[in-house]
């Protein structure tokens, strides 16, 4: 059972954002909808591909503005022409 203490004088809207961050955090929200109602196999093959679908579209941004850095900065270095 996660839980958080409320610090003295803290106000309890405050004190229950933290332990709600702190169950998205972990994932607690999301398996406990999840496991309220019986999933169909299809249904889980669904949301598994959603996910790594997610997973994939932010791996492709982070690799694609790395590989476009590095072009910017191959583009940026001066070029040495070969002396004859």
């Amino acid at each position: 059972m996660r839980e958080v203490t409320v610090r003295k004088g803290e106000p309890i809207d405050r004190a229950l954002k933290r332990l709600k961050t702190k169950l998205d955090v972990e994932g607690i929200l999301d398996e406990m909808r999840r496991r309220r109602a019986f999933e169909t196999p299809m249904d889980e093959r669904r949301r598994k591909a959603r996910s790594a679908s997610k997973r994939n579209k932010v791996k492709w941004r982070f690799n694609n503005k790395s590989e476009e850095a590095a072009a910017e900065t191959a583009e940026a270095a001066p070029v040495s022409a070969p002396e004859a």
